[in-house]
């Protein structure tokens, strides 16, 4: 693998979304076979029974009964395991989701986790997802088509944006700090590799370096530059293990000229240089 491969979503329908609704031996073999890439858009997962299991950038996510969980765009996963009994799939290009939607799917800087719905929530889910899939597979020619298609989306989503936002913040209003650390995230993800300076950051975001630390520790008890360099090495671990590109090349594309300090500053963070990494988790 000469890097890691990339599902477009314009490869997989021209209207900027794909939903299916897996029913216990339906699952197609290519998920089960589907092998390590990452995707131009976001994917939300709800089990409403049965079991599965993802590999996401290092950590593996299980799932169980009346799970939700979403993957953001460019996140590297692989399924480990999948026996789902009933669940739905549902692939969204980024914009289609609104900014606000985005804030809270986006703003976690930790890897995000699943939700527990309970059973009310998991049948307003079940039951807009079937509305959504029957639309989405009508004739295309209906009047209205997308303008309803697109509805029943906004729907699911703004119940998937809620639980999180509940769950994370306790209610839709974010203090400033939270707000701000999701900024922040959003900002890095955009441009951990052209820029590395938390005054950089700072200033993109209109407030002053001192408060921005201050924001970050408050919400998640470490520096903008301890996430910076989180950022920067996780990108290079998805390289070095699922790329066979080289120490220098994977420097210069995370924006380090010297690869030889790049290699330091990897082993200061991860813990080991990052041949030893490769090594280590390709044996």
């Amino acid at each position: 693998m000469k890097d890691i491969p990339v599902h477009r979503m314009q490869d997989r329908c021209n209207i900027g979304l794909e939903i299916k609704h897996f029913t216990p031996g339906s699952q197609p073999k290519e998920v089960e076979t589907l092998g390590v890439h990452r995707d131009d858009h976001y994917l939300f997962f709800i089990l409403r029974n049965g079991s599965a299991s993802l590999m996401v950038d290092f950590n593996e996510v299980h799932f169980a009964e009346s799970s939700l969980y979403y993957l953001l765009p460019g996140q590297v996963h692989q399924p480990t395991r999948y026996n789902m009994g009933d669940g739905w799939f549902v692939a969204v290009d980024a914009p289609l989701i609104p900014p606000d939607y985005r804030m809270v799917f986006e703003g976690q800087l930790r890897l995000q986790q699943l939700y527990q719905l309970n059973p009310q929530q998991l049948e307003e889910c079940h039951n807009v997802l079937t509305l959504l899939e029957n639309k989405y597979n009508s004739n295309e020619d209906d009047a209205f088509y997308l303008p309803v298609i697109h509805s029943l989306l906004q729907s699911f989503l703004g119940m998937v944006a809620t639980c999180y936002c509940n769950a994370i913040h306790g209610s839709r209003q974010l203090l400033r700090p939270a707000q701000l650390s999701q900024q922040f995230k959003k900002l890095l993800t955009e441009n951990m590799r052209t820029l590395k300076s938390p005054s950089g950051y700072a200033i993109k975001l209109n407030v002053s370096e001192s408060y921005l630390n201050e924001a970050l520790k408050k919400t998640t008890g470490l520096s903008v530059s301890y996430w910076i360099m989180q950022e920067v090495v996780l990108e290079a671990k998805r390289l070095l293990y699922y790329s066979e590109l080289n120490t220098k090349q994977i420097a210069h594309n995370l924006g380090y000229d010297d690869h030889t300090y790049f290699s330091r500053l990897f082993k200061r963070v991860a813990g080991s240089t990052p041949l030893e990494f490769r090594r280590h988790y390709r044996k």
